[in-house]
C-alpha cells in the first residue's frame, strides 16, 4: 500500500470526493481516505503522478508519504509532521478575530435595537448608517472566514459540493439578502417611508451571515483539537523514536545519529538511556521497562544473548548489543507503520456513512431550495422562507458522518498498540469482536512451549535426589527436547551430570549408558517394562500421569526401577483464565493439536476449552479453520509461522507472542506478549469500537434526520417550534464535536477488565459440537493414513532430504516430511507400509530407525 498526505478536505463529501477520483485511474485496486489524519492509502499499479494528479483535478492536493526520506529516521519525522495540528492555531486565530468583530455587530444590530444600548452620535436615528456599518462588519468576518467561501464554491465548481458549500451558501444567501434590504431600505428613507423602513431592517440577516461563520470556525476548532487528541497514540510511539546512538568503534565510543546505524554494529547503553536499535546482548546484564512497545509496566531482566528493541529504556546496568535490526526494520518501525496503516485503511461499517455522505451535500441543497419555494406557496415573505432555507444549509453536517467510524477506528487503535495488541487494518479492528468460534494452536499458545519436569516419583527406597541425578547423566547426551526438559530441572536444582559411558540411544524409545560401572536405562512405560519388572502400582502411576497429558519417563540402574519423572508441556498461568472469558463473552473455543486424543483431552480439560481437536498436523489445520467457518465467524490463534495457512483462512487471524517480530503477514492482529488473556482483551476491545462507532454513527443520522427538518419548519404548524439559522450554525458546529468527543471516550475503556463482559451473537450449541464432531470423525480416518517415523542421525537439511527421497521411494507412501531438529519424518500413506520396509529404507540411508507410530 502507497500512502499520500492530502490536503483541502473539509467534510466526509472531500474524502468521498478523492475516493471517487483515485479509484477512477486506470491501476487503481482500491483507495482509502481518511478525513481523520488527511492521509490516503492506495493499493494497485498506478502511478504516484498519476494519482497525484487526479486528486489535484478533483479540486485538492496530495504529496506521496515518504517521498524523498533517505531513512527511517526521516520517514518517523515526516509522519509526525504530517499528523502535527496545524488547524488548531489557524482556527484559533480566525475565532478570535472573528469573536471581536462579531461583538461590534451584535452590539449594533442586536444590542441598540431589542435593549436600546447607546449608538455612536453619526449612527442615532440613521437607520442607513446603521445599515452600512453591519454590512461592513459582516463583510470583514466573511473575509477572516474566506476559506469557508474558496472550498465551497471551488468545490461547487467542480460539481463535488461539500459542507464548506453548504456554510458559504447559507452565509452568502444572508449577506445577499441583507445588502438587497439595505439598498431597498435606503429607497424607503429617501421617500420618507417609516413603516417601510422598519420592515427592511427587520430583514437584515448581517449578524446571521457572521455567527454561522463565527460558530462553524467554534465546531472547527473544537473538533480539530479533539481529532488532533485521536492521533496522541500514535505521536507517543514516533516521539521514542532514539535519534542517536553510542557506537564503539575503535575501543571508543562515538555518538553518531540513529541513521548511520548498521546492522553487527555494537553500541553501548547506560542507565537511564534509550536503546537505540533492535539488538542482541553481547555484555553486561540490566532490567530493561518495554512498557512502550508492550503496555507491560514490569522491566524485563535482560543478560548476554538476550534480544532487546528500539525506543526501550535500559534501567539499572550497563550493556553493550550487537545491532540486527536498523530504520524501518526495527520493533518500533513496524508497529507505527502498523498503526498508520490501519488509520489508512477503512472498516466495512464506514461504508454506509461514505455512501451517503457522497450525496448528502446536493441533496441538502435540494432541501433547502425546496424548503424555501414551499413557504413562498404558502404565502410567506421571502426573508421569511429565505430564513428557512439557509437553516437547512447550514444545520446539515455531513462531517460527523463521515467522521463517525474514523475517530473510533483510531482511538482504539491507538489504545491497542499502547497495550501490546497491534491491528494491522480497521477491518480486523471491527471484525475481531465479532468472533463467534475461536480455535487455539496448544502449542506456544495455549502452553508454554517447551516441555518441563512436572512431577518426580522415586521408586521404593530411593531419595528423590538419587532418581533425577541418574536420569541428569543419562539425558544430558541426548538431544531429545524432552531429555532437556530433565536436564534443565537438574540444572536449576544445582545437581551435576555424572561422566557416563557407552551411551546409546535404542530401538523402542529408549536411552542406556554405564555409570560409575552401572548400567542406566531411562525411556517410555513400554520399553522399560520390557527390561524390568514393574509393579502394578507403578505401572498405574504412569497411566494416571498419561491420562493427565504428561509424559512418564521410567528409568532403572542394573535391573532395579530408580523411578518415574513426568515431563509436560504445562499450560501457562493466564490460559485457564483467559479462557473463561473469552467463554464468558459467548465465544466458543476450541483447541487444536497434533497431540493424541487422550493427552489433548487433558490438556483440553485442564485448560476448559469447549472442545479439542487432536492429531491435527499444521497442514491440517486450514481445512479445520474452513469447515469451522460454515458456522459463524471463526478467529484462529497461532505462532503465526507454523500456522500461516490457518491464520490466513480464518475470518481474523492472530499472532500470538510475536515479541520482537512483528511483522507476520498472515496475522490480521499481532499481539506483543505471549498471554492468552490479551486474546479476551483484542475482542473485548474491537466490541467497545464497535459499540462506539454505533453510537456515533446514530448521533450523526438522528442529528440531521431531526435537525433538518426542524430547520425546514415541519414542526412549526404542530408545536410552533422555529429555528433561526444562528441556532442552525450552533447545533452544527457542536454536532462533530460530540462525536469526536464520544470517539476520545475510548481511552476511559479498560482493555483487560472482564467484569463488564456481555455474550456477542454466539453459534448454535447443537450444530456446532456436531461440527467438532465430524471434524474429529475425518482426522481420526486421516490419521489412519498418517505415520510418524522416529530417527537418529539427521544433522542438517540435506540429511532430511535424503531421508525423504529414501522414504518416498516405497510403495505405498504417498509424500514424507523429514526433520532433524525433531528426529522424525512424517508419512502420508496412499496404501499399507510395513515397519520393515521403512527401516530398511532408513538403514540404508545410512540413518538409525527407532520405531514408528
Amino acid at each position: 500500500m502507497e500512502q499520500y498526505n492530502v490536503t483541502g478536505m473539509s467534510c466526509a463529501a472531500c474524502s468521498a470526493r478523492v475516493e471517487k477520483a483515485v479509484g477512477a485511474v486506470p491501476g487503481v485496486e482500491s483507495c482509502s481516505v481518511s478525513l481523520l489524519t488527511n492521509s490516503m492509502g492506495v493499493t494497485g499499479t498506478a502511478s504516484p503522478a498519476d494519482i497525484i494528479a487526479a486528486v489535484e483535478n478533483a479540486g485538492y492536493g496530495a504529496s506521496q508519504k515518504g517521498a524523498g526520506a533517505s531513512s527511517a529516521a526521516a520517514s518517523v519525522s515526516e509522519a509526525e509532521e504530517a499528523l502535527r495540528d496545524r488547524e488548531t492555531p489557524k482556527l484559533r486565530r480566525r475565532l478570535f478575530a472573528s469573536l471581536g468583530v462579531l461583538v461590534l455587530l451584535m452590539y449594533i444590530s442586536m444590542g441598540h435595537m431589542m435593549w436600546s444600548f447607546p449608538l455612536p452620535a453619526f449612527m442615532e436615528g440613521d437607520h442607513v448608517a446603521m445599515g452600512l456599518a453591519q454590512l461592513l462588519l459582516a463583510a470583514v468576518v466573511m473575509v477572516i472566514n474566506q476559506r469557508f467561501f474558496i472550498s465551497g464554491f471551488r468545490s461547487l465548481w467542480h460539481r463535488a459540493p461539500n459542507m464548506d458549500t453548504l456554510v458559504a451558501l447559507g452565509s452568502a444567501a444572508s449577506f445577499l439578502w441583507s445588502v438587497y434590504a439595505l439598498f431597498m431600505m435606503s429607497g424607503a428613507v429617501v421617500r420618507g417611508d417609516h413603516a417601510a423602513v422598519m420592515q427592511y431592517m427587520d430583514e437584515f440577516y448581517f449578524e446571521s451571515a457572521a455567527m454561522i461563520l463565527t460558530l462553524i470556525t467554534v465546531g472547527k476548532m473544537l473538533e480539530a483539537r479533539s481529532k488532533g487528541r485521536t492521533t496522541d497514540a500514535l505521536k507517543g510511539l514516533m516521539k521514542l523514536a532514539p535519534k542517536t546512538a553510542n557506537l564503539l568503534r575503535g575501543g571508543e565510543e562515538v555518538t553518531v545519529p540513529i541513521e548511520q546505524v548498521r546492522p553487527g554494529d555494537i553500541f553501548a547503553v547506560r542507565p537511564g538511556e534509550n536503546i537505540p536499535v533492535d539488538g542482541v546482548v553481547v555484555s553486561g546484564s540490566s532490567a530493561v521497562d518495554e512498557s512502550a512497545l508492550t503496555g507491560e509496566s514490569v522491566p524485563v531482566d535482560k543478560q548476554e544473548g538476550d534480544s532487546v528493541s528500539a525506543a526501550t529504556v535500559n534501567r539499572s546496568g550497563f550493556m553493550t548489543c550487537r545491532a540486527t535490526r536498523v530504520g524501518e526494520d526495527t520493533t518500533l518501525s513496524q508497529i507505527i507503520r502498523m498503526v498508520s496503516d490501519a488509520a489508512a485503511t477503512k472498516a466495512p461499517i464506514a461504508k454506509i456513512a461514505d455512501r451517503v455522505s457522497g450525496v448528502f451535500v446536493p441533496v441538502v441543497i435540494g432541501v433547502a431550495l425546496v424548503t424555501t419555494a414551499v413557504w413562498l406557496l404558502l404565502g410567506r415573505e421571502f426573508a421569511y422562507a429565505l430564513a428557512r432555507g439557509i437553516s437547512v444549509l447550514v444545520i446539515s453536517c455531513p462531517c460527523a458522518l463521515g467522521l463517525a467510524t474514523p475517530v473510533a477506528i483510531m482511538v482504539g487503535n491507538g489504545l491497542g498498540a499502547k497495550n501490546g495488541v497491534l491491528f494491522k487494518t480497521a477491518v480486523s479492528l471491527e471484525e475481531a469482536g465479532k468472533a463467534q468460534i475461536i480455535a487455539l494452536d496448544k502449542t506456544g499458545t495455549i502452553t508454554e512451549g517447551a516441555p518441563k519436569v512436572t512431577d518426580i516419583v522415586p521408586a521404593a527406597g530411593i531419595v528423590e535426589e538419587l532418581l533425577l541425578s541418574s536420569a541428569y547423566a543419562l539425558e544430558a547426551r541426548s538431544e531429545h527436547p524432552l531429555a532437556r526438559a530433565v536436564v534443565s530441572e537438574a540444572e536449576v536444582r544445582g545437581l551435576s551430570a555424572g561422566e557416563v559411558r557407552d551411551f546409546a540411544a535404542l530401538p523402542g524409545n529408549g536411552l542406556s549408558a554405564v555409570l560409575d560401572g552401572k548400567t542406566l536405562v531411562g525411556g517410555s512405560l513400554k520399553y522399560i517394562s520390557s527390561l524390568v519388572s514393574l509393579s502394578p502400582e507403578v505401572r498405574e502411576q504412569a497411566d494416571e500421569l498419561a491420562a493427565q497429558g504428561k509424559t512418564p519417563l521410567l528409568f532403572a540402574r542394573d535391573g532395579e526401577l530408580l523411578g518415574i519423572i513426568a515431563v509436560a508441556d504445562v499450560i501457562k498461568e493466564d490460559s485457564p483464565e483467559a479462557i473463561r472469558e473469552l467463554r464468558g463473552m459467548g465465544v466458543r473455543v476450541v483447541m487444536l493439536t497434533g497431540d493424541n486424543e487422550r493427552t489433548a483431552r487433558a490438556i483440553g480439560e485442564q485448560a476448559g476449552v469447549d472442545e479439542v481437536i487432536a492429531g491435527v498436523l499444521p497442514d491440517g489445520k486450514e481445512g479445520v479453520i474452513r469447515r469451522l467457518r460454515e458456522l459463524g465467524k471463526v478467529v484462529m490463534v497461532g505462532d503465526g509461522i507454523n500456522d500461516a495457512p490457518a491464520l490466513m483462512r480464518a475470518d481474523i487471524g492472530i499472532a500470538i507472542g510475536a515479541g520482537t517480530d512483528v511483522a507476520i503477514d498472515a496475522a490480521d492482529v499481532v499481539l506483543m506478549h505471549s498471554r492468552l488473556t490479551d486474546v479476551a482483551a483484542a475482542v473485548r476491545l474491537s466490541r467497545a469500537t464497535l459499540r462506539n462507532i454505533h453510537q456515533n454513527l446514530f448521533w450523526a443520522f438522528f442529528y440531521n434526520v431531526i435537525g433538518i427538518p426542524l430547520a425546514a419548519g415541519v414542526f412549526i404548524s404542530i408545536t410552533g417550534w422555529q429555528l433561526s439559522p444562528m441556532f442552525g450554525a450552533a447545533a452544527m458546529s457542536l454536532s462533530s464535536f460530540c462525536v469526536v468527543s464520544n470517539a476520545l471516550r475510548l481511552n476511559l475503556f479498560r482493555l483487560r477488565d472482564p467484569s463488564r463482559d456481555k455474550p456477542g451473537k454466539t453459534v448454535d450449541e447443537a450444530a456446532f459440537r456436531q461440527a467438532v464432531s465430524d471434524i474429529q470423525k475425518i482426522f481420526k480416518e486421516e490419521n489412519k493414513m498418517t505415520k510418524t517415523v522416529k530417527i537418529n542421525g539427521m544433522m542438517c537439511g540435506h540429511c532430511e532430504m535424503h531421508v525423504k527421497k529414501a522414504l518416498e521411494a516405497l510403495d505405498g507412501v504417498q509424500s514424507a516430511e523429514a526433520s532433524h531438529e525433531k528426529g522424525t519424518a512424517v508419512l502420508q500413506l496412499s496404501g499399507s507400509v510395513s515397519a520393515e520396509a521403512v527401516k530398511a529404507a532408513v538403514t540404508e540411508a545410512g540413518y538409525e530407525y527407532i520405531g514408528m507410530e
